[in-house]
């Protein structure tokens, strides 16, 4: 698998100093290590939104030096793919719905168990869903981390 590095800016203004150096962090790292560096566009809560910052944000950029290797894609043109791999999750069985507050889960050691959900289902609100995990315990090395 190659190593995809990506920034992912807010269209909320003009690209920030701290946004700056996770880009420059991003980019780096996907050099590093060989692989590609990708922008997409969290461009999904128009309140917020600026008139023309996302251009703004992807004009300076390369301003820089940071040029991704593929065109920048906007979240919300591509609702359409992430209900398709929604979909693809449920028909698999690999998510479950859940009502779980950060309470309830609080006596549970902040984890679901067996891939349930604690709650009864709420009446108003409608479940976030959750990946189902094997209850295991996961380790990794991070490069400046160390082990987790």
């Amino acid at each position: 698998m190659t190593y995809r590095g990506r920034f992912a800016p807010s269209p909320t203004g003009h690209l920030h100093f701290g946004s700056l150096v996770a880009a420059v962090g991003s980019w780096l790292c996907a050099r590093h290590a060989g692989g590609q560096w990708l922008l997409r566009v969290e461009d999904i809560d128009p309140p917020r939104e600026v008139s023309g910052s996302a251009a703004s944000i992807l004009t300076a950029l390369p301003a820089f030096g940071l040029v991704a290797d593929a065109p920048a894609l906007f979240q919300s043109q591509r609702i359409q793919a992430y209900d398709a791999a929604f979909e693809q999750l449920r028909a698999a069985n690999l998510i479950f719905p859940c009502w779980c507050s950060r309470s309830d889960l609080a006596g549970a050691n902040g984890i679901h168990r067996d891939g349930h959900c604690i709650a009864p289902p709420h009446p108003v609100y409608p479940p976030a869903w959750r990946l189902r995990t094997p209850d295991i315990e996961i380790t990794f090395d991070d490069t400046l981390q160390g082990s987790q």
